[in-house]
């Protein structure tokens, strides 16, 4: 039950901190910053692995580990019973609502794991994962009790506190390691790349496209830089018109690159240029 507190108090100061992280990323951009404040929502899903880890995992194996080597018996588990039933609702009932957020943003050939890796909002899988591990942490508080209850043994508690511990430190390492990735800098989703190397292929000025390098921003924004060889015999008033004509058919067909630069090797001139 310990565990499990340490485990809420550290959900209630993630809500917190990825509402902080939100509000911050949605400042506009300014001089220090010309790309915007998007990753600062990646430091706080950053924080937030932390804090699960410091707060929930390790205090919860620190406590298992204490009371197993004092066992302590319990009596009275009734309200424990309740207060494990109410908490298991609750996680479920916000569990749902994240499944289906990420279910909406899923693509059909996909399924939810590679959503919750692939995906570049944090503050949809990170509570997803957060109210999986509630109520995996909550059924085992119930084994541990019930357990110790029937046995009459009482190492079965703070062996589920430690379990619950090391179930919170994995969801806080893999938390880790997916906000890590996107604060220095990952690539957006392959569909979107292959969508924009579409979309530049089938303008009627262009002859190859070479490397589309992406770096996520933020949840919806998306920096590209796009190698485009155009055709020999485009004047300077049509390939510029063809550029402005690419970029806007970007960002109409995908609104996330909010971002464009275009490196142009034009075959006529063999100079290279970047808008």
């Amino acid at each position: 039950m310990l565990a499990e507190a340490f485990h809420s108090t550290a959900d209630t100061g993630n809500e917190l901190l990825l509402l902080v992280g939100i509000r911050r990323s949605a400042r506009p951009p300014d001089p220090l910053h010309p790309f915007g404040h998007g990753k600062v929502l990646y430091f706080y899903s950053l924080l937030v692995a932390v804090y699960i880890f410091g707060i929930g995992g390790v205090l919860a194996i620190s406590q298992g580990i204490s009371h197993l080597r004092s066992p302590q018996q319990f009596t009275r588990v009734g309200w424990n019973y309740g207060v494990l039933a109410i908490a298991f609702i609750s996680e479920y009932y916000s569990w749902r609502i994240s499944y289906r957020e990420l279910q909406s943003r899923n693509n059909s050939e996909e399924g939810i794991w590679d959503e919750i890796v692939g995906s570049k909002d944090p503050t949809v899988f990170t509570i997803f994962l957060e109210d999986s591990a509630g109520m995996a942490g909550a059924f085992l508080a119930f084994l541990g009790i019930f357990l110790g209850q029937i046995f009459h043994r009482s190492y079965f508690d703070p062996l589920a506190s430690i379990l619950i511990g090391l179930l919170l430190t994995s969801v806080a390492i893999l938390l880790g390691r997916e906000s890590g990735a996107l604060l220095v800098g990952e690539r957006t989703d392959r569909t979107i790349i292959q969508r924009v190397r579409k979309l530049i292929c089938d303008d009627p000025s262009v002859s190859n496209v070479g490397d589309l390098l992406t770096m996520q921003l933020g949840p919806e924004q998306v920096l590209l830089n796009a190698d485009i060889r155009f055709r020999r015999d485009l004047d300077v008033q049509a390939l510029e018109l063809a550029i402005d004509r690419i970029e806007k058919n970007i960002r109409l067909q995908e609104p996330s690159v909010s971002r464009i630069f275009l490196e142009v090797d034009s075959l006529k001139s063999g100079s290279q240029s970047q808008r």
